[in-house]
């Protein structure tokens, strides 16, 4: 038997061993990076508790959000703070009272989902980046570029996806 043959018959050999775990690897990275939850359909006020998110997500740009979907009422949307929609992509602030704003819930450093509002700013966890909800802009990096802006409709006390 040659050793070309006895590697074949033993199994896979090293290097497809070696190329599927950096795989793998590189899967799990990015994954994590991404902001991938196993509770999507959570949304994070700016005290940190959880609530439930409705509607549902579609491909359009600027964050997934679907057109025309009522996303929340202004009740919901602390001055100074805001709320993560996590299923919508979206994040909703209330800069100053009854003014309101909407961005991208992506973060721009590298795709995690921004997670909390505190004390007038947005917050990702994966890496620490902070955005202004006054104007989606970056408060502290690694993120160099703001949160894209989301249109939005107050109509009454509904805030519904542009």
């Amino acid at each position: 038997m040659t050793s070309a043959s006895f590697h074949s018959a033993s199994g896979p050999a090293r290097r497809t061993v070696v190329a599927a775990a950096g795989a793998a690897g590189l899967a799990a990275a990015l994954t994590a990076c991404g902001g991938s939850d196993d509770d999507s359909s959570a949304s994070v006020d700016s005290s940190g508790a959880a609530g439930a998110g409705g509607g549902s997500e579609s491909a359009a740009a600027g964050g997934g959000a679907a057109a025309g979907a009522a996303l929340t009422t202004t009740a919901d949307i602390p001055e100074g703070g805001g709320k993560v929609f996590a299923d919508q992509k979206v994040v909703v602030v209330q800069p100053t009272a009854g003014e309101y704003k909407a961005y991208s819930a992506v973060c721009t450093h590298q795709g995690c989902a921004v997670k909390s509002i505190a004390d007038g700013v947005i917050n990702c966890p994966c890496h620490n980046s902070n955005f202004s909800v006054a104007d989606g802009s970056v408060k502290s990096g690694p993120a160099t570029k703001p949160l894209p802006e989301v249109p939005i409709s107050v109509s009454g006390d509904s805030i519904t996806l542009a």
